[in-house]
């Protein structure tokens, strides 16, 4: 690890003067990410903005949208009660990541920030163009057991490894971004890229910008709703497959259906066509099957990871009837 500055703020503006004056520079709040790129020579700060002080830890409901701070921790925003009895589908995907300690550490705005854990990335010995532009994707005919099967590039297969961001993307959260005149939101579906020609590009934030909250709106999916991880082992491991389901169902009747998978893409991805076919049907095996198929569309293995083809539709298929049996 390089030597680096290390400077710390508690006020908004002046985190965003410090950024904005020095291109090498990085904000640093859990660091559960940061921390281990830089000790690997993947990236290489000259100076650390320590973000911790900063007025950015409210967990709040104003005017029916969930308002969260980009530093409260991952723990927290899973214990909030808020979160537990109107948004109980992003209470399990935090659970379901990482490992306790970790979720105690990291941030709702480092875990929407946190970088691709695909081998090639992390070994700078190796190709990866996420890493080192123009220098090839090591994983495309090389170990890409856990590579994208949708939205891939000829210059990037990585997947996002965020579990939490796959329920925000179901949940319509909207990410509010600080610059230095004034503030911007963005959807969260906008808000990470696909890999492209730009694969160093995780998402669309600028340079000078910091995240600092979320917006969620309420909603009726806090009844029939699953999040679904499928993984090597039961605890700190990245998801093969992971499924967002949650249903709002009436008199039988589907009548919102939100859908998301992890484990898949260089981004949360977002199953919209299924969605739209589940509306308005019976939530039932056959249309759930039906849904699956629809969401499959475009998917493409790349040899180790060609499980994954036969995987994500059964593990949507799973995470429906078991978001329906909560009836």
């Amino acid at each position: 690890m390089i030597n680096f500055q290390y400077v710390r703020t508690s006020v908004v503006k002046t985190a965003l003067g410090l950024i904005g004056k020095d291109p090498k520079a990085s904000f640093i709040a859990g660091g559960t990410n940061l921390i281990d790129l830089m000790k690997r020579g993947v990236t290489a700060p000259d100076k650390l903005i320590d973000i911790n002080y900063l007025p950015l830890k409210k967990i709040e409901e104003i005017d029916h949208v969930l308002h969260v701070g980009a530093l409260a921790s991952n723990s927290e925003l899973a214990e909030n009660m808020i979160v537990k009895d109107k948004f109980p589908l992003l209470m399990l995907a935090l659970q379901a990541g990482a490992s306790a300690q970790l979720r105690n550490m990291a941030t709702v705005g480092g875990n929407m920030m946190q970088r691709t854990r695909c081998a090639y990335f992390y070994d700078t010995t190796m190709p990866c163009n996420k890493r080192a532009p123009g220098s090839g994707c090591g994983a495309i005919g090389g170990y890409n057991r856990m590579h994208a099967i949708f939205g891939a590039s000829e210059a990037c297969i990585a997947v996002h490894p965020s579990d939490m961001c796959v329920a925000l993307v179901a949940l319509d959260a909207k990410v509010v971004i600080a610059h230095t005149k004034g503030e911007r939101k963005i959807n969260f579906i906008d808000f990470h890229r696909l890999a492209g020609n730009t694969p160093e590009k995780d998402n669309n934030l600028q340079k000078g910008e910091l995240i600092v909250r979320l917006e969620i709106p309420l909603n009726n999916l806090n009844k029939n709703f699953h999040y679904l991880k499928v993984r090597d082992r039961s605890s700190y491991a990245f998801a093969l497959v992971s499924v967002a389901a949650a249903l709002d169902i009436q008199n039988n009747i589907i009548h919102t259906a939100r859908l998301a998978m992890g484990g898949v893409a260089h981004k949360p991805w977002r199953l919209i066509a299924a969605e739209n076919f589940l509306k308005g049907k019976n939530p039932t095996v056959a249309n759930f099957e039906e849904a699956a198929k629809i969401a499959m569309n475009g998917a493409k293995g790349f040899g180790e990871n060609d499980f994954k083809l036969k995987m994500a539709p059964n593990s949507i298929i799973e995470a429906l009837t078991v978001a329906k049996a909560k009836s």
